[in-house]
């Protein structure tokens, strides 16, 4: 049987949800196979079952925590082939796989349309091929020029080799774009510590591969759209609108916030530059990416505390990031402020927002909390380190960030495993896991109970 009946035959049998888990499932089966292969690793670097298998699933969720050193383990093979993991991680396995298709010009199927649908999480059938298209050029211009900006960059104010300084500014864009938060060195991005325009390179490129592929096809269609001079004004679809509401206002309250709590500690003796500089990054950075200019350990219980909220909180859907996304915690708060004011629809925007839409934000945003709090006691038994350093590890799990306090080599058989699950949970979506068990053909009851008041409250 060759592979075209074999994916013919789940087709009929699963469910679009299912297949696309499935289909990440089996990458992370092949990568770890393929990590464990002796020609990616250097002479005399040998890896256990358990941390084959966390290295396998923390590239491919694009997370970037690991139970070893990358740069010792892996050679120069090791470390292209896990920049392409983590680029089918970041991009979606049916995006990658469609790119090829269209490279090879072959025709999109209508079930691998509507797998494209689900693993790109949008509403419609059509254009999902054109989003394809378009995404995957824009994000690889960004690293293009991101790379090649900061190369030149590295060339003049660096001491580095041409080959160093290459490979050092596109894996830099590479990864801030993909929001992989991958360590090489042991150092990441603290020698930039104080080179403000390495960290502002580096925070757009992040905010491009957070904010939304949907997103930055329509900024890009709003461009095109001026350039032609048409007469009827340009509309932004709500979710572009929620989704860059709600992106910004984080970033801006997540850096207030940490300046705030930061100003009489960490940055007692800094200059307003500084510390702004700092608090914008990790307000950035610990919405997915997971690059650090800072040890975590510099900053206080109260920011290490905000930190796990901005990083299970994550970035925005259809984009390289994880945790329960910008849009679930939007419609959260705007459902909560309709429920306080006594309305009976949810609208932002001068829209409202459907019924379906806001009862799954609720469910996965009170799910998302009870799996990260029930891994978080997990862990606190089996693992002996504070509550705040296990927070921090959870939260950064799930939202796919890769930040950590330096625990993850430490962790027990049983901690990696519980981290492990976070991180493909993460990336995979919770409202995704949770369709899992709805079965492809439903069946539908033709009957009601009836209703009767409880007491609430």
């Amino acid at each position: 049987m060759n592979i075209y009946k074999l994916i013919s035959r789940l087709s009929n049998q699963f469910s679009s949800i299912q297949l696309i888990v499935l289909y990440y499932f089996i990458v992370v089966i092949a990568a770890s196979i393929l990590l464990a292969l002796p020609i990616f690793r250097n002479p005399g670097m040998e890896l256990s079952f358990i941390d084959l298998i966390f290295t396998a699933v923390s590239t491919v969720s694009v997370t970037g925590l690991t139970t070893i050193n990358l740069g010792e383990t892996y050679n120069l093979a090791g470390v292209i082939l896990m920049q392409f993991l983590f680029m089918l991680g970041s991009l979606g396995v049916m995006m990658v796989s469609t790119s090829f298709m269209l490279i090879r010009r072959k025709k999109v199927s209508l079930k691998q349309r509507q797998l494209i649908m689900t693993d790109m999480n949008q509403p419609r059938l059509s254009g999902t091929v054109r989003l394809i298209r378009n995404t995957v050029l824009i994000i690889l211009g960004f690293e293009f020029i991101g790379g090649l900006v900061l190369s030149i960059y590295f060339f003049f104010f660096s001491n580095w080799p041409l080959k160093e300084v290459l490979f050092q500014g596109f894996f830099t864009s590479f990864s801030a774009v993909a929001n992989v938060g991958v360590d090489l060195t042991g150092q990441v991005l603290i020698p930039f510590h104080d080179d403000y325009f390495v960290q502002f390179i580096i925070m757009l490129l992040i905010i491009v591969g957070g904010i939304g592929f949907p997103v930055l096809l329509e900024v890009k269609d709003f461009l095109q759209y001026h350039k032609l001079k048409k007469t009827l004004p340009f509309r932004f679809s709500l979710f572009t609108k929620i989704t860059v509401f709600s992106f910004f206002i984080l970033l801006f309250g997540g850096a207030l916030c940490i300046w705030l709590l930061e100003y009489n500690q960490f940055f007692k003796d800094m200059s307003f530059t500084e510390s702004a500089f700092y608090s914008f990054f990790y307000s950035v950075t610990t919405r997915n990416a997971g690059l650090m200019t800072t040890s975590l350990s510099n900053f206080s219980e109260g920011s290490l505390l905000l930190f796990s909220i901005l990083m299970f909180i994550g970035a925005s859907p259809s984009s390289v990031g994880g945790g329960i996304r910008t849009t679930t915690l939007a419609i959260v708060m705007v459902y909560l402020i309709s429920f306080i004011r006594g309305h009976d629809q949810v609208s932002l925007f001068k829209r409202r927002i459907e019924r379906d839409d806001v009862q799954k934000s609720i469910t996965v945003f009170i799910l998302s909390m009870v799996l990260c709090l029930f891994s978080i006691m997990v862990l606190s038994v089996s693992e002996s380190h504070d509550l705040i350093t296990l927070i921090v590890e959870v939260t950064s799990a799930f939202g796919t960030t890769g930040l950590s306090l330096g625990i993850t080599p430490t962790l027990t058989v049983v901690g990696k495993l519980i981290i492990i699950v976070l991180m493909f949970i993460g990336r995979i979506g919770m409202l995704y896991m949770l369709m899992l068990l709805i079965p492809k053909h439903k069946d539908d009851k033709n009957y009601h109970y009836p209703t009767e008041k409880i007491i609430i409250g």
